[in-house]
């Protein structure tokens, strides 16, 4: 299977060669760069053959207009400096938080978009920057689209943007729409976004999802929702900077702001005076790594113990390891916590470094009250090898919405790894010679095989006859939603039959009247 789709993105690549790279204005049509990518980047030539479901043909097509379209946005210049500044202060369209399935949104104020046509294009360039910065960052990581209508009108209806930002899915970022979902669409719009299905073509029409206050929690939790759509989240969008689309803290061009430093300083030194444990993880990095504390390994063997080796990833010889320039990390992708009732609370993330010379590594997180990460901010000597503990408060539950970022730059010989010398690094160092990899969250509800845990799971549902009772209630709470829908309508057409009867009576009585008239 795997050689078939090598095989069939080789054709591919060279049938584009042949194709479309020899013709006479290949030069002017593709950016070089796009070029150079679609001759090494599999991954990126595969999403377009699987979007067209691996027809050559179609795949080609979708290419060539991609790669034209790229060309003509220069979306491999686009940058804050090149797209005018309101377009970020009004803050119509940005990155933020995570619906529940775990996938990036980005939301789109309608009320705060204005139909423009001089405007228009700038606005395009504005999504294609956010959808381009999301990429590199994310690649090939679904993303989800947030429609908030609320408060809009006509004038804030513009089809031929809607119509690009389909197309962005459709077409530019194959393989990356995880879902549509409109907030309080107007009932008068109810026409127009038939058109849109239209465009969405008909195997994208499920990922439209219309909602209301009361439904859409159906996809995103309080936590990520504004106010005025019944959630919980304090953000509010500020320009500049742009805001953090990871992490709720947010990352200057050359590192993290002052006064986080302070503060993670300040946490730091009160946590060493709490438990041993701590006080040897913040010692010294050389001293740290090449020895640890006899108490530190006491604590690690009793938490290994505790986890079943056989579902637990997260041991120090993972199966997954993402191969950075810097840092070898494990696990490559996700960290594995269990539930309240099997105890599996902490995960380990081991660092190994790769090169010649000391790299400092620091590590954030989407949720900084509900974890414990010792050490969070520390440094690693060549070829050494760090293990960082990631602990779950006993009050909270890990969520797949939970992000971990693991940061990690290049030292030189001269400075120091202190908490001091390792704040004002991470002051001073450039943005580009900074690593970054990040990690999701996944809940282990059991240790017991997914397939056997699934049967349990049905064979105890069927014999709850609360969790019974809940369902049909459920059931009938949506059956007596739709109903009152059903009779609102019913109510209406009722009175627009009573308006046209009475429109029609008082003009037969007109005419009948004016007959008279003409008689007498």
């Amino acid at each position: 299977m795997a050689d078939e789709k090598d095989k069939l993105i080789q054709e591919t690549r060279k049938k584009f060669n042949q194709d479309y790279l020899q013709a006479p204005d290949s030069s002017d049509r593709y950016d070089s760069r796009d070029v150079e990518r679609l001759q090494k980047d599999d991954t990126w030539l595969e999403s377009y053959l699987l979007w067209r479901h691996n027809v050559m043909d179609d795949a080609l097509k979708m290419i060539d207009e991609s790669l034209k379209w790229r060309k003509e946005i220069g979306i491999n210049d686009l940058s804050e400096s090149v797209i005018p500044k309101w377009c970020f202060d009004i803050g119509a369209t940005y990155l933020h938080g995570y619906d529940k399935e775990g996938n990036k949104m980005l939301w789109l104020r309608v009320k705060l978009h204005i139909r423009d046509a001089k405007t228009n294009e700038d606005k395009k360039k504005c999504v294609a920057f956010w959808l381009e910065r999301y990429a590199k960052r994310e690649p090939g990581k679904l993303l989800t689209v947030v429609f908030d209508m609320a408060e809009c009108g006509l004038s804030n209806i513009d089809m031929d943007f809607v119509k690009f930002v389909i197309n962005c899915f459709k077409i530019y970022y194959p393989r990356y729409l995880s879902k549509i979902v409109i907030f309080e669409m107007p009932w008068i719009m109810n026409a127009a976004f038939k058109i849109v299905k239209g465009w969405l073509g008909p195997e994208a029409i499920n990922m439209l999802k219309f909602v209301n206050r009361s439904e859409i929690q159906e996809y995103i939790s309080a936590e990520y929702l504004p106010s005025h759509m019944g959630g919980t989240d304090p953000f509010k969008y500020s320009y500049p900077p742009l805001p953090d689309d990871d992490f709720k803290t947010p990352v200057c061009e050359n590192g993290p702001i002052t006064s986080e430093d302070e503060c993670e300083s300040k946490e730091e030194i009160e946590s060493d005076t709490r438990d041993t444990v701590d006080s040897a993880i913040n010692e010294e990095s050389a001293a740290r790594t090449k020895k640890m504390s006899c108490t530190e390994d006491h604590f690690k063997h009793e938490d290994w113990d505790k986890m079943d080796s056989k579902h637990h990833r997260n041991n120090k010889k993972p199966a997954t390891v993402f191969k950075g320039p810097l840092l070898h990390i494990s696990p490559a992708e996700e960290l594995h916590f269990g539930s309240k009732e099997s105890g599996e609370r902490k995960c380990v993330i081991v660092l190994n470094n790769v090169t010649k010379n000391t790299v400092a590594f620091k590590v954030r997180t989407t949720a900084p009250d509900k974890y414990r990460v010792k050490p969070s901010n520390s440094s690693c000597e060549p070829g050494s090898t760090v293990d960082i503990v990631v602990s779950l408060h006993a009050a909270f539950m890990a969520s797949l919405q939970d992000r971990f970022l693991v940061m990690a730059a290049e030292m030189e010989q001269s400075c120091g790894t202190s908490v001091q010398d390792l704040a004002q690094f991470w002051k001073e160092v450039p943005r580009n010679k900074v690593m970054e990899h990040r990690l999701r969250c996944h809940v282990l509800e059991t240790n017991k095989p997914n397939t056997l845990s699934l049967k349990e799971n049905l064979f105890n549902r069927s014999l709850s006859g609360n969790d019974d009772l809940s369902f049909k209630l459920n059931q009938l709470l949506e059956s007596n939603r739709r109903l009152e829908e059903q009779i609102g309508h019913c109510i209406w057409f009722q009175h627009l039959l009573a308006f046209l009867l009475s429109f029609l009576v008082a003009i037969v009585a007109a005419a009948m009247y004016m007959s008279k008239g003409q008689s007498g």
